[in-house]
């Protein structure tokens, strides 16, 4: 068989799916008909169940937060956090625990942070889990992580303490202790060497510019876009170089800040504005659903003599 032939083969399928679908929905267009009485009451029921389903208190909704990692791996993180997404080998002594013992928190996930750039700044989280983690465009931070699960409206009131019990029960572990305290130590001596360079790098350009009397001010000094004109001397100011290392002090002192924990939030979690249950996307769902179970009734119901006989061998 060469590769016509296999399209051939492709193309005659998917025609017979087609035929096949189409006399399947012309049966149900003439069960329809036939038995109108019972697809109506199986679809009034249906639609009755999704507006139920769909009230207010059941409105189920995602929350998210992403997570900043100080310290631990993101295997570190995912050994941990495995026990709170299966639900199972969990500690009944967890502060999470009673949430799902009840039910009123469910759906523990985790997805990764995707840096477009390398730059170091999050761009977007992956929920449809399409990266790679050898991608050289969309890089996986490796100190970043979206957390998520989801909630029914009337326990929206408990997002806070589901939020504390969360990162109460994951700062806990014990390997994810020690990689903080080995970062925390480390980040702090970065901290200190960046301050001081910084002073150095001030005092050196003081120095230069304003003590150096092979300088001096002379007349006819002009200063463009970082480098100075004195005379016919063209210097380079030290500028770009305060710009970047401010730049890098400021990264790493937001670091130092947020890194109270080995797991740390950036933002509270905050909750998906759009249910999972709508009841824009229910009730077309309930309605086709209905009708399906209807003509399914019908056909028994059309063919009972024939299933009767069968059952009477």
């Amino acid at each position: 068989m060469n590769f016509f032939d296999l399209c051939a083969a492709c193309v005659r399928a998917i025609g017979r799916g087609c035929m096949a679908l189409g006399r399947l929905l012309e049966r149900m267009a003439r069960l329809t008909w036939r038995y109108w009485w019972i697809v109506l009451t199986m679809v009034v029921l249906f639609i009755a169940a999704a507006i139920y389903y769909t009230r207010q208190d059941n409105l189920t909704f995602k929350v998210n937060a992403t997570a900043m990692l100080n310290g631990p791996t993101i295997q570190q993180f995912e050994q941990a956090f495995a026990p709170l997404r299966s639900g199972q080998l969990l500690d009944k002594n967890a502060s999470i625990a009673p949430f799902l013992n009840k039910g009123e928190v469910k759906a523990f996930e985790t997805y990764r942070v995707v840096d477009c750039k390398n730059d170091g700044i999050a761009d977007y989280v992956d929920f449809k889990h399409k990266s790679s983690p050898t991608d050289t465009l969309r890089v996986q931070m490796q100190d970043r992580l979206c957390l998520q699960f989801r909630i029914k409206q009337r326990h929206m009131t408990l997002v806070p303490e589901i939020e504390t019990a969360v990162l109460n029960w994951l700062n806990g572990n014990g390997a994810m202790q020690q990689s903080y305290e080995a970062y925390i130590k480390n980040l702090k001596e970065e901290v200190a060497f960046n301050h001081s360079q910084a002073l150095k790098l001030d005092s050196l350009t003081s120095c230069y510019y304003f003590n150096n009397p092979a300088i001096g001010m002379p007349e006819g000094y002009t200063g463009n876009n970082g480098v100075s004109f004195f005379g016919d001397r063209r210097i380079r100011l030290f500028l770009d170089d305060i710009y970047k290392q401010h730049d890098y002090m400021q990264q790493e002192d937001y670091r130092l800040q947020l890194a109270t924990a080995p797991v740390s939030l950036e933002n509270h979690f905050c909750v998906d504005p759009n249910p999972l249950n709508s009841r824009r996307k229910m009730l077309p769902l309930f309605l086709l659903l209905g009708w399906c179970v209807g003509c399914g009734i019908a056909e028994i119901t059309d063919k009972r003599k024939v299933i009767l006989a069968w059952l009477k061998q």
